[in-house]
């Protein structure tokens, strides 16, 4: 019987950086790969991050990360764990608050979004962990216990690192931990493949193009993942299913921790009143005074009798052709958009009416992924199934997750928490509201554990742990999706960029050697 899951998030302060620091340090250092996700102030000029050349778009990031901040930190450490079931993790969420310590550009729009989703500025201004841009100003980056050298610690660990929609957040990384982006887009992308040699995967790319999904948004995407990992479970245990196992945190650091309860499915028989706008973009307008439904397990649910309704349309028709000697159709009609191929002059509205369920995970998926990115990607969250929390000292990680529901839990596993600490923690949900950037990145992580999942099962299975955990999504890695473009970004040195002085710099403090 499907059942709700929780996920506990560790909430970390300036107050409370020291103390987790070795629980954070540990949780990197032991995970198979680490989810990222970001809270913005702003992202400046929308048309300019959707310009047709990238070398423009990157230029308009620049300005952006360069005059705004980060304003929470999400990370989930993914553990895959050997004495398990395949594809068995324990997952440790963090969700850092941070202040910036210079002067930087916050935006209305930004700030009204995170107060509607329950982001605290009081606690940001009198608890924030303060860091400063660009090149080190204030501490060294290998020494002490600040966000940089977290950040260093990140790349020490040699970790791949999982993203959804990813290139912004990378380029709010880099200027807010690292060094000073540098002026060409090639020099940024040949940075990065040197500071993170195990891969970048971003899951935007990944529900694109390897899961085919109908729409991309992350909380779709998390809650059609979970919904399909968790038929998997209840279908007999022979098909391969993510798993999931989460620390037990007692005495002070329960304190620290913001449980949230993911609910299973409920039934949404006879409800057709969807927002098409929200169901193609998970975004609308009109916002909660919108008189349509907002609801991610009914669009999932929606998508998928429409999807089997039309297979079954399209089989009927190819049976029909067979009989009058005509060939059968194969791939997609002639009328669809071909995938992710947006016209960025198109509104949502006018692709709004689009029949294709295909045509609709495109449906101006570029202005809606921007606009996710600079309204910080607003998610309902969804739950997993019944895990077992498994107790652990160190190994905590941890996140703020968003509160919402979720598709259907599977057997396996069974939550350990006490009422109490139930009741806790759906006042938790209820004071501090829905969206968090550990929770999204807990998300991103999931979503990306399915997809390695799934690939393990089409025989790209790796000979030996290393080669496994070296090519997770052999076809996703280090390509980062670009909206409204056919093609990702490759992060790759090529022949024709070098690497910048600063970071040649840092990769020699970081890594005790030149690259």
């Amino acid at each position: 019987m499907a059942s709700s899951m929780v996920v506990p998030v560790i909430d970390v302060q300036n107050d409370t950086f020291n103390e987790l620091w070795p629980a954070m340090i540990l949780a990197i250092k032991t995970s198979s790969f680490v989810a990222l996700d970001t809270e913005l102030s702003g992202l400046g000029n929308r048309k300019s991050l959707l310009a047709e050349s990238i070398e423009d778009r990157y230029k308009a990031i620049c300005h952006a990360a360069r005059s705004r901040s980060i304003l929470s930190l999400g990370f989930a450490c993914y553990k895959k764990l050997d004495d398990k079931a395949a594809d068995t993790y324990l997952v440790q969420v963090y969700n850092l608050t941070l202040l910036c310590s210079e002067e930087y550009i916050i935006e209305p729009q930004s700030v009204q979004f995170l107060v509607q989703h329950g982001f605290d500025f009081n606690k940001q201004y009198a608890h924030g962990i303060p860091y400063c841009k660009g090149n080190n100003k204030a501490e060294s980056d290998d020494r002490g216990v600040h966000i940089r050298a977290l950040f260093t610690e990140l790349l020490r660990a040699r970790k791949p690192l999982v993203l959804h929609n990813g290139l912004i957040d990378m380029a709010f990384l880099y200027q807010s931990f690292y060094a000073h982006l540098p002026d060409r887009l090639t020099t940024f992308t040949a940075d990065l493949s040197e500071m993170f040699p195990a891969g970048i995967y971003d899951t935007k790319y990944v529900t694109e193009f390897e899961l085919r999904l109908t729409a991309s948004y992350l909380e779709y995407a998390y809650k059609k993942c979970k919904l399909d990992s968790s038929r998997r479970g209840t279908s007999g245990g022979t098909e391969p299913h993510v798993q999931l196992h989460f620390c037990q945190y007692a005495g002070q650091m329960s304190s620290y921790v913001d449980y949230r309860v993911c609910p299973a499915v409920g039934s949404v028989e006879g409800q057709t009143d969807v927002c098409q706008r929200f169901s193609a973009f998970g975004w609308c307008p009109n916002g909660s005074e919108c008189l349509l439904s907002h609801d991610t397990d009914l669009i999932i649910l929606q998508d998928e009798k429409d999807l089997g309704n039309k297979r079954t349309k399209r089989k009927r028709r190819k049976e029909k052709r067979k009989g009058k000697g005509e060939a059968a159709e194969d791939g997609a009609p002639q009328h669809k958009i071909p995938h992710m191929a947006v016209d960025l002059q198109e509104t949502p509205d006018e692709k709004q009416g689009a029949e294709s369920s295909s045509e609709k995970g495109s449906l101006m998926d570029t202005q809606q992924n921007e606009r996710e990115k600079t309204d910080i990607e607003g998610n309902g969250v969804s739950q997993d199934n019944t895990l077992e929390i498994t107790p652990t000292t160190d190994d905590n990680a941890k996140t703020n997750t968003n509160g919402g529901e979720e598709s259907r839990t599977k057997d396996g596993g069974s939550e350990k928490l006490s009422e109490k600490s139930s009741k806790t923690e759906q006042k938790k949900n209820a004071d501090s509201g829905s969206h968090r950037a550990g929770f999204d990145a807990f998300m991103t992580g999931y979503i990306f554990a399915h997809s390695c999942t799934l690939n393990k099962k089409k025989g790209v299975e790796a000979v030996g742990k290393e080669e496994e955990e070296e090519s997770w999504v052999p076809s996703c890695l280090n390509k980062v999706y670009l909206s409204g473009k056919s093609a990702p970004l490759n992060v790759v040195k090529s022949t024709f960029s070098k690497s910048s002085k600063a970071h040649v710099a840092k990769m020699e403090m970081v890594w005790g050697k030149k690259v």
